[in-house]
């Protein structure tokens, strides 16, 4: 009895102080109900306050979602003809397509207007899943250091998109994936190359100018519940990187969360982990100080020498082993896989960037052969074995069983690739790989 009075005078405190932080309410081994942090998933949180109100509820909701890769920011293993019919080997990324492309405007619009459609949205919902994540580079806002970048009607598309979202019953979320500069180096940052965003704090600025426009666009629009401040920066390639990000985060964080003035946004703000893991974040930007972070980490088994050639139980086992630490990280940060695939080769053409080989058949720099890259791997699934097609269904029902159990749940890597299908979730679907029927486990290997 003394302890629902005790629990009685916590809820009381907690609406006297309506500005306040949420409150923690914890019962320890004797029943001895305490305020303390960080959260588990067995308390009971108190939450008044109005910054963490998105409309979709992260403590209690899953998010099963798929990303729409290659559309706002062009990448060449997605959709290799847009590169390949420039004619002009020198074009690898959105930097130089704009840099070499004489009419790159004309042919990105037309690429914006046709790769995505109303009908995509449609069909993301009929798949049973309830998030999209949608990229955009920072030059759909400025290029005010004269960059070639094409700047047109991204930002018109994006507001497309997200309309069809919430059409279809959708939540986006709204993903940086282009830094100025480069914050990895790799094409999908829109620039190949080096990763010059760090230490350059004219650049760090400019990236949270971007996030705090996107995050004043959709402000009333509660289909739009997150914001991600950046996606992959590579901060284990070099000293002082992680610590130049992750005061970034920070910063951003607050810009984000006050975009609108002295009122507090209700986004859910996204970090990423920096392939650092996300042990690497415990106890970072938490309560009260920040509310609403989610920290994002991505899964491929496919850009390291020796995992890709793993045996399928490997494979298996080594995924597996991911429960427990986005169980641990679950408990610090709302935590989701926003990047992962079925796919276990890096066949697919440009996978690797335009011109590079692949891993798994031993073209690329370094690697050993360990199979032929060819239809029967990738392309349109065509020519796939009812085997492959098994043990990509088992990759599948296993990643989405691990992440949706340890995290908040997954948004699988990408939506649409019409030369590699093993990375489509809209192919996998017609090849039957994918079921629309997620509240089955399916096959799932532990």
């Amino acid at each position: 009895m003394r302890s629902f009075a005790r629990l009685a005078s916590l809820v009381l405190a907690a609406l006297a102080a309506v500005n306040a932080s949420p409150v923690v309410i914890r019962a320890d081994g004797n029943g001895t109900l305490s305020e303390e942090f960080p959260v588990e998933a067995r308390d009971v949180i108190i939450d008044l306050h109005s910054r963490q109100n998105p409309s979709w509820n992260y403590n209690t909701q899953k998010i099963r979602g798929v990303n729409i890769g290659g559309w706002l920011v062009a990448e060449p293993w997605i959709t290799p003809d847009l590169f390949d019919n420039t004619g002009d080997n020198r074009v690898v990324d959105e930097y130089t397509f704009g840099q070499y492309v004489g009419n790159a405007r004309s042919r990105l619009q037309a690429h914006w207007a046709s790769f995505i459609t109303e009908n995509d949205f449609r069909l993301i919902a009929s798949y049973g899943l309830n998030h999209v994540r949608i990229p955009i580079g920072y030059w759909a806002f400025e290029t005010s250091a004269g960059e070639p970048y094409v700047r047109a009607d991204q930002l018109d598309y994006l507001r497309k998109g997200v309309g069809w979202a919430a059409k279809y019953g959708l939540r986006v979320f709204i993903d940086l994936h282009g830094a100025p500069g480069s914050q990895n180096g790799f094409d999908n940052s829109g620039k190949k190359g080096n990763a010059d965003w760090f230490f350059n704090d004219g650049a760090r600025t400019r990236a949270k100018n971007a996030c705090i426009a996107l995050a004043q666009m959709f402000a009333n629009t509660p289909a739009v519940t997150s914001i991600q401040l950046l996606n992959e920066p590579l901060t284990t390639n070099g000293a002082g990187r992680k610590d130049f990000t992750d005061a970034y985060w920070q910063d951003a964080y607050y810009g984000v969360r006050y975009a609108n003035g002295n009122t507090p946004t209700n986004y859910v703000v996204g970090i990423h982990d920096g392939f650092n893991g996300v042990g690497a974040y415990r106890g970072f930007m938490q309560p009260p100080n920040f509310q609403a972070v989610m920290i994002d980490t991505h899964i491929y088994t496919m850009f390291d020498n020796g995992v890709i050639g793993q045996s399928q139980d490997q494979r298996l086992r080594g995924l597996c082993a991911n429960r427990q630490s986005l169980a641990a990280s679950q408990k610090n940060l709302w935590t989701v896989v926003g990047e992962w695939t079925p796919a276990f080769t890096d066949c697919a053409k440009y996978l690797n960037g335009r011109g590079v080989g692949a891993r798994y058949d031993g073209t690329y720099p370094g690697s050993t052969y360990r199979g032929r890259c060819d239809g029967t791997k990738t392309g349109d699934g065509s020519q796939w074995s009812a085997t492959y097609k098994s043990y990509l269904k088992r990759m599948f029902d296993t990643q989405r069983d691990i992440y949706e159990r340890s995290s908040s749940g997954w948004i699988a890597w990408t939506y649409k690739a019409p030369q590699a299908a093993d990375w489509s979730y809209s192919r996998l679907v017609q090849l039957g790989v994918v079921t629309t029927n997620l509240n089955d486990r399916g096959n799932v290997y532990c």
